[in-house]
């Protein structure tokens, strides 16, 4: 993390700073309002007979009847029309009726109007539940749909005494019932600078409307309570560590603008607390406004002492207690004036830190280049967000998300610092125990000390003890697989010798031919017996490698019995295979997830060592059943002989590596000792378990139980 922010040059930085705000910058230039409306009413009629907006919610916009300062009911104004009256006055929506001309002359911010639209409807629209979402509209109305009154917020008057400001979005439902619609609202404003219909009003179909709505403020309550818990969570590590002032006022920051994120956008706090006073909700607005500069001052201050000059930091103290002051003593008619010039001290503040972080950047100070990109898009954000309040961008509130970006940047900043000081403070602490540590060491007594290091040696001595006896035991294994290896090779070797010698010295010519075969067959064994081994010592290091895929039991020992069924009858043996017909096709055929090759040649293990272990004239019979324990089904593959049997007391043995079992009397059965081990581990690696069972005179029974996948659409 530290190479990366001191990454690059100083003409790579400056780069990389400038394309990320021109970048920003363009984009903002560029992009247009969010579903900006197509269709707009003309002299107070809006036609959608030719669109769905129960299905494509739309946003309002165009001309509406205006009737200035004028309270009007639908009633007053269907009976004017009635006489012949006509408006011949109208305003384009959404927008403050502040310097709108009415017979020549420019209207103030305060007064009150009455707007009208008529909204004609598709055949489809007319028998759905509709929909308004109402924006906070400055800053009392009330809202007719078809006459009937709906919504009422603030309390509307004709003067400033009579009227009760109050800000709130909302979402209204009706049913239009007829081919159209007529809304009828009543807007009145005395306490602030603009007043009117600003931000567009909605219309769409109930449930479309409802959820963007919730998904709104669940986006703007995730923004405020990161927001929230960021700035609370730095006053706290301010209020434990006092010397670094930083996080307190990055707390104060952060806590501030999530404060003010739930005074605009989806309004949160009105709708959680109704009847908050609606002067207390701007005055708090514009105090976190005014003071976010300077706070963010003192903030880069403390990041990157000796960037802010003296002149700059008086000033920035002087111009935001003047501001605060105005807000506090001032009504809102007066300070909203104000929000222009509010607006640039605040991006003053942004540009000149940013060109501190432009040369700390360049100076290569850690964190700088994060902190100039972060404080772009800010700045960008911030800058939207004043030409929106000002109805110079229909970008909506954009800044709650730039702020929130900014923030979780600068909690990784704070967080590295935090971190390299903690980790200093323990270095240091660390090296001042050791210090101490070595000091007490050197005033004990010698006789201690040699204590000490005879303890030490003692302990070296110990581990090399310990050491030892691992290499011994070590070169034990080693010598013991030695043996097998030698025992099992001896015998082999040996015959094949004699074979040599016997064909050399031409003791009997005329079985060359069959001394020549002995030497192939123990070739060919010792051959095997070498790939077993090695193969085992793969599988027991996990070196073997499975491709496992869900496979039908069934189907699997169809193929098995079809491949092998020569080879057990040309041993003289017969060959069964045994498994209930109805498994075959029905739904309950077992399915297991397995390496079909790695497990038909386990299986292949338990039927070669069936076909060595019992005379010719006999049975090898592999069958199939299906068990279930503790709600797991087990797919049980038994392979069943009818040889000369297995003593009881073995059988827990004959799946040891190199254990062979010869019958007493018996001649006995060549073989690696191998085949049984190698079974068990690739069984095992399916997650199941292989057994034997015999009664020592009737032949053996191994049975591998391998656990069954849910078998769906199969």
């Amino acid at each position: 993390m530290r190479g990366i922010l001191r990454f690059g040059s100083r003409t790579i930085l400056l780069y990389i700073a400038a394309a990320v705000a021109v970048g920003l910058v363009a984009s903002y230039a560029v992009m247009p309002a969010p579903d900006s409306p197509r269709i707009e009413s003309k002299e107070g009629i809006l036609d959608l007979t030719q669109v769905h907006v129960s299905e494509n919610p739309l946003k309002l916009a165009g001309e509406w009847a205006f009737y200035w300062q004028e309270l009007l009911s639908p009633e007053d104004i269907q009976n004017r029309l009635a006489r012949g009256g006509n408006p011949e006055r109208w305003i384009s929506i959404p927008n403050s009726w502040l310097g709108d001309r009415l017979d020549g002359q420019r209207l103030s911010g305060t007064g009150y109007a009455t707007f009208r639209v008529v909204i004609k409807l598709s055949e489809q629209d007319r028998s759905e539940r509709l929909a308004l979402r109402l924006p906070a509209i400055f800053h009392a109305y009330k809202l007719w749909v078809n006459g009937e009154l709906l919504e009422e917020v603030g309390v509307v008057g004709r003067d400033k005494s009579r009227a009760i400001p109050r800000l709130a979005t909302k979402l209204v439902f009706f049913q239009p019932e007829q081919d159209s619609v007529e809304l009828v609202m009543q807007v009145a404003n005395f306490h602030h600078k603009r007043g009117g219909i600003t931000q567009y009003i909605e219309l769409g179909g109930s449930d479309g409307l409802t959820v963007k709505t919730h998904l709104n403020i669940a986006a703007e309550m995730f923004i405020t309570a990161s927001l929230l818990v960021i700035g609370v969570y730095h006053l706290l590590l301010f209020a434990l560590r006092r010397k670094d002032r930083a996080p307190l006022f990055f707390g104060l920051f952060t806590l501030m603008f999530g404060i003010r994120s739930l005074l605009v956008g989806e309004l949160l706090l009105t709708q959680w607390w109704p009847n908050f006073p609606w002067e207390l909700q701007f005055k708090i607005e514009y105090l976190i406004l005014c003071s976010s500069g300077y706070i963010i001052t003192m903030y880069f201050n403390c990041i990157f002492p000796n960037y802010v000059s003296r002149w700059f930091h008086h000033g920035t103290r002087f111009v935001t207690g003047a501001l605060c002051i105005v807000v506090v003593a001032a009504p809102a008619i007066i300070y909203t004036r104000m929000l222009p010039m509010i607006g640039v001290v605040v991006v003053l503040h942004m540009v000149y830190l940013m060109v501190g972080l432009a040369q700390a950047a360049v100076r290569r100070r850690e964190g700088a280049l994060i902190f100039l990109l972060v404080s772009v898009v800010a700045l960008v954000t911030v800058i939207n967000d004043f030409l929106y309040y000002n109805e110079w961008s229909r970008i909506g509130n954009t800044s709650p998300l730039g702020l929130l970006v900014f923030t979780i940047a600068q909690m990784m900043l704070l967080s590295s610092r935090f971190t390299r000081a903690a980790a200093n403070e323990e270095r240091i602490a660390r090296e001042l125990q050791d210090a101490n540590n070595k000091l007490t060491e050197m005033n004990m007594n010698l006789e201690r000390t040699v204590q000490e290091r005879t303890q030490a040696l003692s302990a070296a001595h110990d581990d090399l003890r310990l050491s030892y006896d691992q290499l011994l035991q070590s070169e034990e294994g080693r010598k013991k697989l030695l043996a097998y290896i030698t025992h099992d090779l001896r015998m082999p070797l040996s015959s094949m010798l004699g074979y040599v010698e016997a064909v050399q010295d031409r003791v009997k010519p005329e079985r060359n031919d069959q001394y020549l075969k002995y030497i192939r067959d123990n070739t060919i064994r010792i051959n095997r017996m070498i790939e077993e081994l090695s193969f085992l010592s793969h599988l027991e290091t996990g070196q073997v490698s499975y491709r496992m895929e869900p496979v039908h039991v069934v189907h699997f020992l169809r193929r098995f019995y079809e491949q092998y069924e020569l080879v057990v009858r040309d041993a003289g043996l017969d060959f069964r295979l045994d498994y209930r017909g109805e498994e075959d096709q029905g739904s309950d055929s077992p399915v297991v997830v397995m390496d079909a090759q790695r497990l038909e040649q386990a299986l292949f293990n338990l039927v070669s060592n069936a076909m060595k272990f019992t005379p010719r004239g006999g049975v090898v019979r592999i069958a199939l059943a299906v068990d279930e324990v503790n709600l797991t089904r087990y797919a049980i593959i038994s392979v069943q002989d009818s040889g000369m049997g297995i003593p009881p007391e073995q059988l827990e043995q004959i799946f040891d590596r190199n254990y062979r079992y010869d019958q007493p009397g018996e001649k006995g059965v060549e073989g690696s000792g191998l085949g049984l081990a190698i079974c068990r581990e690739i069984v095992q690696a399916h997650g199941g378990t292989v057994r034997a069972e015999s009664d020592g005179r009737t032949g053996s029974i191994f049975s591998v139980s391998l656990p069954c996948i849910v078998n769906e659409g199969r």
